[in-house]
């Protein structure tokens, strides 16, 4: 390829559907004993679901039981809750023209991803999508990562994976790609920091520099 390889997160860094998501776990958890703090539920975004409410239900039935409410209420709610960043749309389309190949590598599943990206109007804006269902493991491990590379034909020395949450950052440098940080999303400077990132992003037009950059 002429051009590295770039591959995204998707909530938290090009949508922000943060609201949504904690307005699902608490509609999932209301009336229940064990709740998570909003802390402590931001701190397992990008992450699959099941793996998140592991923690906090009794046993897999359980666990599919807070599924269902939870998708329930975000099938509901998605459109109205989720947005792009600024200068996502634009950057985006500023990056296909240029040649790059791009991915998305998410958590998140296959049916919100694709709705999700359709309502911004990034539905046809990616040359591979990587959701939760297509790797046995996932984020903060490689696999994922991986997977995209392959679809794209690309190679680990030749990428960059933007992302807004730890889980990303530990994820890329496990598949040896380079990383750059969100600084939008709900994780601090200091959480991103202890993922030791390579680049560092205040606002996403600066994905046209860290570019630069890399040549």
């Amino acid at each position: 390829m002429s051009r590295p390889a770039l591959l995204f997160d998707l909530d938290g860094t090009l949508i922000d559907s943060i609201g949504l998501l904690l307005e699902c776990m608490q509609f999932a958890f209301d009336g229940r004993t064990r709740v998570p703090t909003t802390a402590q539920w931001v701190a397992g975004i990008g992450t699959p679901l099941r793996t998140q409410l592991a923690e906090w239900c009794d046993g897999d039935a359980d666990v599919e039981a807070m599924v269902g409410r939870y998708r329930d209420y975000q099938d509901l709610h998605l459109e109205r809750l989720t947005t792009p960043f600024p200068d996502v749309i634009e950057t985006i389309r500023w990056v296909r023209h240029a040649g790059y190949p791009t991915a998305i590598v998410t958590s998140k599943g296959k049916g919100m991803t694709k709705r999700s990206l359709d309502h911004v109007g990034l539905g046809d804006a990616f040359d591979a999508v990587v959701t939760f269902e297509e790797t046995a493991r996932h984020k903060p491990l490689p696999d994922p990562v991986w997977l995209a590379l392959e679809r794209l034909g690309g190679s680990a020395n030749r990428a960059l994976f933007v992302g807004d949450s730890p889980h990303d950052m530990h994820a890329g440098r496990a598949a040896g790609v380079q990383t750059a940080a969100a600084l939008w999303g709900p994780f601090s400077r200091d959480e991103l920091a202890a993922a030791s990132p390579d680049h560092w992003l205040s606002g996403f037009a600066q994905l046209r520099d860290v570019l630069a950059k890399l040549g």
